[in-house]
Formats: structure tokens, C-alpha cells, sequence
């Protein structure tokens, strides 16, 4: 497992309930700024093996970003199950977004 991976990991996992971050604050917390592609991998591949909280992760603008309308339901509902507004297919990151700090695990030379 690369470094960039492990650290995503670890910034999906530590995100709170009833919170959100975007695949773009991910990729910068793990290393990599241009890496929300790469984020997106990891969710896709790596969700169920390492029991990730996917549904907490959300698009630059807030948006449920799954094309399949079975997925963006099931990600409305847990979402919402933990008290986040899904207004529109779209959630207010002033108010839901999670801010961590920097950790320095997070950041190798």
C-alpha cells in the first residue's frame, strides 16, 4: 500500500459522524492536492476491505458525486441518518464540513 493511500485511509476513517470533507480536502491531507482522482480510487476499491465511512465524502461543491441513483439514495440516507441536510443532492459544507487539523503523521518529506 502506498504512503498516499494509508494516509487517505486514515483522514476517511477519522472523519466524524454527521460531518462531510471532499475527495479534494483528502488528496491535500494525505499529500497529493491534485489527487482527488486517486481519492475516489480509494473509496472505490477500498471501502468495504477497510470498513470506510465512503458515504461521508463529498464533490468541491458539496454534491453526492455517485452517478448510480441507487448509490447517491443509499449515500442521501446514511447521510442523513446522521443528521446531515441533503438538500438537492447537496450538502453545506460552511456547516457540515469537517476541518482537521494538519496531523504531521500525515506529512512526509
Amino acid at each position: 500500500m502506498t504512503p498516499f493511500t494509508k494516509r487517505t485511509i486514515e483522514i476517511i476513517r477519522a472523519i466524524p459522524v454527521g460531518k462531510v470533507m471532499t475527495y479534494g480536502q483528502i488528496a491535500t491531507l494525505a499529500g497529493s492536492p491534485r489527487g482527488a482522482r486517486q481519492v475516489v480510487r480509494v473509496l472505490h476499491s477500498m471501502s468495504k476491505k477497510h470498513n470506510l465511512p465512503w458515504h461521508r465524502v463529498v464533490n468541491g461543491r458539496g454534491e453526492i458525486a455517485i452517478q448510480d441513483e441507487e448509490a447517491r439514495f443509499q449515500q442521501t440516507l446514511l447521510l442523513e441518518s446522521e443528521g446531515v441536510a441533503v438538500t438537492g443532492n447537496r450538502v453545506n459544507l460552511e456547516f457540515f464540513g469537517h476541518q482537521p487539523e494538519p496531523i504531521d503523521d500525515f506529512w512526509e518529506p
